[in-house]
């Protein structure tokens, strides 16, 4: 039986060229020997599944820092969105490398998480780069950390996007009571979802995606249920991890990032964003309590 897996993918890479103060992976170098053990790495994820053409496969990469201006990384998703068996293939990044790159790709298997940090580019230049997706028709969301001295520039940000174009917010969660209900309101104008971010989920024991249909892989091959639970569950390069795959419930007892909590079967977010899914873009419009009071 054909396998049909979505798998975050997470090499050593971790350095970027931004240095935004809530990020401790800011400004980050990686020496020459590193770099290499992240492309060569890199490249034996893609040459995998390259050979696995009988399976199908969605991918999301989430490097800690920027992956995209790396050559290796542009280079392999290329390659990647023209295999037939790979459904999507979407990246977390700032958008700061030249978005012309994207006509190399199957655009249509091609999905693109991108973050504006006000602090690091002005909103002109990431509009630029959103205009080219546009003219490229390239599916991308956008989004920004929902710091308080942000709002008015994320304002400016939605009234000059495309209107079909999903400006998600992350709900800065590092201060407690950090947001007062006139910040909340605020930041729900701009992102119907906030509060579905801006809360953490009662996991523990309860049933979740990951370990099944969507794994946590690292450069190594290492495989865990998902970017928050450290336990190895098996290797991707292993014959025959697949045996690794099967339903499980959730070890910790809460789950505040997007990338985990989307997993979640109670909250039936994979409804919500469906072929959008790994790119952060909703399918459909959805009132924030919708998903709420089903917790």
């Amino acid at each position: 039986m054909a396998l049909d897996l979505t798998i975050l993918y997470r090499g050593p890479l971790s350095s970027c060229n931004y240095d935004c103060h809530y990020c401790p992976f800011a400004k980050r170098h990686e020496t020459a020997a590193e770099l290499r053990v992240d492309r060569e790495q890199l490249d034996r994820f893609i040459d995998f599944l390259a050979s696995r053409t009988d399976d199908y496969f969605s991918i999301l990469f989430t490097p800690w820092g920027e992956a995209m201006t790396r050559r290796w990384y542009r280079d392999g998703i290329t390659r990647l969105t023209h295999m037939p068996h790979l459904r999507k293939v979407a990246i977390q990044t700032n958008l700061s490398w030249d978005t012309t790159w994207a006509a190399s790709c199957d655009r249509s298997r091609l999905g693109l998480w991108c973050t504006w940090h006000p602090e690091q580019v002005s909103c002109e230049v990431f509009l630029s780069k959103c205009h080219e997706l546009d003219r490229m028709e390239a599916r991308y969301s956008v989004g920004v950390v929902g710091m308080k001295e942000y709002i008015e520039s994320a304002r400016i940000l939605r009234r000059n996007l495309h209107p079909e174009v999903y400006l998600w917010v992350n709900a800065y969660k590092d201060v407690d009571d950090y947001y007062e209900q006139s910040d909340v309101d605020a930041w729900c104008e701009i992102d119907p979802l906030f509060r579905i971010n801006q809360r953490n989920y009662r996991t523990l024991d309860r049933p979740c995606r990951t370990g099944e249909s969507v794994i946590s892989v690292d450069g190594e091959g290492t495989i865990r249920r998902c970017h928050f639970i450290r336990e190895p569950i098996g290797n991707l390069y292993e014959q025959g991890f697949e045996t690794c795959l099967k339903p499980r419930r959730c070890s910790n007892v809460e789950c505040g990032c997007h990338i985990g909590y989307v997993h979640l079967t109670q909250l039936n977010l994979d409804q919500v964003f469906r072929e959008g899914l790994l790119e952060r873009i909703p399918s459909r419009p959805l009132s924030n309590l919708e998903v709420i009071d089903a917790v």
